[in-house]
């Protein structure tokens, strides 16, 4: 080797010393092949000799470096895929820079695999120099016939919804086989709460069959949720109770329905029985349907029901698409007449969107980001008068993530019922553990309503987290013409427990022109357990 040799050599940061002769040959391989990567296409080993008996001297001849290859056959491969690559192209042939040469061959034979062939084979031929920059090739591909789905296997968890399998996952029979392309889509069960991903598929080729095998087991989801909270009533100086329970019951007929229960009692003497029926994928198509009957009842004041009943699309794993009507009527329970409680009668064609990223290997938070947005127009009937309406709500929140113990959490949840007038038993009810907190459970009401949540949380272990509580709300309310700003601020903290997550909040109320008082403290004790 001459001088400009050595140097580009020594430039290689090869290993100096070796336990036997087999690692020092395999060392002289490895860096052949780096160099062949540089350009070197004809650098070879010349000789290898024991200049002493624990030195050897590798002897390399680098002869030419080539800075291009120009690549023949070019029919055969998808060059858009290559555009970036490319340096010079004609009819006949393309022209790449020799470092880029292995990248190439590797999106070509990607490409090749994703069409359905795992096996073909792709190989330059004919490494002919053209002068001492370039070298010429021949690409050339060894095909097989394509691959195509004969046959999902569900192992763990045979009662897997089908449905799920084919509208969620996007894994159907017949489709072009492409393992990277099943790996990202298995991934997607950890986006799917009541199933979770054993190990990666695996796939057994026979002569004429692919059958693909995922592993998945299934999940507890149905979680029974209560709270017990208490405070001073201000007219009696008395501590009162309130509470709700909260029960939801997910795929347990292996269809991937939903069962969601809800009865709740507060000190306002207001009862409020929810419940919700989401039957997703019918008759194996991307269309479920979901059913909602909500009853309220405000002491003697009055009572309503509402109804709905709503078409589901589902986009993808995170994404849903719905419509639907929603039918209220309400009762007015006084002995007498009130300008402010009326029997009316609403009918809404609704719209909604719902996104939702969840993180459910976090038991404590295990939903990152939740997105729900509806809005419908329709009219109000009072004694055969009707009053065009329309209304508008958001719930949405986020999770960031700062590092493994600190996060913030952000929720804004708000509504708005636009129309001429108004009547109090069909107005927003809001306030309380899952609105603004430090105020009685549904106690605010309004037209037009914004409330903004926000916690500082701290994870002590992956069982246990503290947290802050500062809350602001802005509502309005066109029959008492109030426009007020609300706050609550407080800690808690959450702990994982064998019972389930045990939730515990301490929370202050004040309004714009009103100072804290101790005495309208809140404290909200909810557990949620998963069975």
């Amino acid at each position: 080797m001459d001088s400009i040799e050595t140097k580009v050599v020594d430039s290689l940061r090869y290993s100096r010393k070796h336990p036997d002769f087999n690692t020092i040959n395999n060392e002289v391989d490895k860096q052949l092949k780096f160099l062949y990567k540089l350009g070197y296409i004809e650098a070879y080993l010349k000789e290898i000799n024991q200049s002493s008996d624990s030195t050897f001297l590798a002897q390399i001849n680098l002869k030419n470096k080539f800075s291009k290859v120009r690549l023949y056959n070019i029919h055969l491969v998808n060059l858009q895929l290559l555009r970036p690559l490319i340096i010079n192209k004609s009819d006949d042939y393309f022209e790449v820079a020799i470092s880029n040469l292995e990248t190439v061959l590797q999106l070509v034979n990607q490409d090749i695999t994703a069409s359905g062939q795992p096996f073909a084979v792709v190989q330059l031929q004919n490494l002919i120099p053209l002068d001492n920059n370039i070298i010429t090739a021949y690409l050339d591909i060894e095909q097989n016939a394509k691959r195509t789905l004969d046959s999902i296997i569900i192992k763990g968890y045979e009662k897997f919804p089908k449905s799920f399998l084919k509208h969620q996952l996007k894994l159907n029979k017949n489709s072009v086989f492409n393992l990277e392309r099943i790996k990202k889509q298995t991934a997607n069960l950890q986006n799917i709460n009541f199933a979770n991903q054993i190990k990666e598929p695996e796939v057994l080729f026979t002569k004429d069959s692919t059958i693909l095998y995922v592993y998945i087991e299934k999940s507890k989801v149905n979680n029974f949720d209560g709270f017990l909270g208490f405070g001073t009533n201000e007219d009696t100086n008395k501590i009162e109770f309130d509470g709700y329970l909260n029960l939801n019951l997910i795929n347990n007929l292996n269809y991937g329905e939903t069962l969601k229960l809800l009865y709740k009692s507060d000190e306002n003497e207001q009862r409020t029985f929810d419940v919700v029926v989401r039957m997703p994928y019918l008759f194996k198509s991307p269309i479920g349907i979901t059913g909602n009957l909500n009853i309220f009842r405000r002491d003697s004041t009055f009572l309503s029901t509402t109804q709905t009943l709503k078409l589901d699309y589902q986009i993808d794993v995170k994404n849903r698409f719905s419509a639907g009507i929603s039918s209220l009527r309400s009762d007015n329970l006084l002995s007498n007449t009130s300008l402010f409680f009326e029997d009316f009668k609403s009918n809404f064609y609704i719209a909604e969107y719902q996104h939702t990223a969840p993180q459910f290997y976090d038991f404590l938070f295990p939903v990152n980001f939740y997105v729900d947005i509806s809005a419908g127009i329709g009219k109000r009937t009072v004694s055969n008068s009707d009053l065009n309406q329309s209304f508008l709500r958001l719930n949405t929140f986020k999770i960031f993530n700062l590092n493994e113990r600190n996060s913030i959490y952000v929720r804004l949840d708000g509504a708005t019922l636009i129309s001429d007038n108004y009547f109090e038993n069909e107005l927003f009810r809001f306030g309380g553990i899952n609105s603004i907190r430090g105020f009685e459970e549904n106690s605010l009401l309004a037209n037009l309503y914004s409330v903004l949540n926000t916690e500082y949380r701290y994870r002590l272990s992956n069982a246990l987290y503290v947290h802050t509580v500062l809350d602001a709300a802005y509502s309005e309310n066109n029959i008492s013409n109030s426009k007020d700003k609300l706050f609550g601020f407080g800690f808690g903290f959450g702990l994982l427990t064998n019972a389930g997550l045990f939730k515990f909040n301490y929370s202050s109320a004040k309004t714009e022109n009103q100072q804290f008082r101790l005495s309208d403290s809140k404290i909200h004790i909810s557990l949620t357990s998963q069975f």
